[in-house]
């Protein structure tokens, strides 16, 4: 199964992939965001930045509401991510292949048009 450091890995792997500094991992392509680490909030408690589980971009709602419907296990997106195009994923429940479909989609759709991958 996945972890941050095969995130890191299939992120830097692509063109123009920049790793912003944070207390997990947090990657961006042509200044925008397709992976990070999740900052979880809980009411009453610090946030704290969980490297076991990514936050990814998916472009619309129809693929989130696809992935968190379709896979539960996996895949979620909190009340605060509410009508963003952002699911959360659990690391060590994905495989490596399936990571790497997830993050280069991500990267895809955020990269410039004119980026070549």
């Amino acid at each position: 199964m996945a972890d941050a450091e095969d995130v890191r890995r299939l992120a830097l792997s692509l063109p123009q992939v920049v790793e912003i500094d944070s207390d997990g991992f947090d990657f961006r392509v042509g200044n925008k965001g397709f992976v990070w680490s999740y900052p979880e909030r809980l009411p009453g408690k610090p946030r704290v930045i969980r490297t076991d589980i990514a936050v990814l971009y998916v472009g619309d709602e129809a693929e989130k509401q696809a992935l968190t419907l379709g896979e539960p296990d996996l895949f979620f997106s909190p009340p605060s991510y509410e009508g963003l195009p952002l699911v959360m994923v659990h690391l060590p429940k994905v495989t490596v292949d399936r990571l790497t479909e997830l993050v280069t989609d991500a990267w895809r759709m955020r990269a410039p048009a004119d980026l070549e991958s």
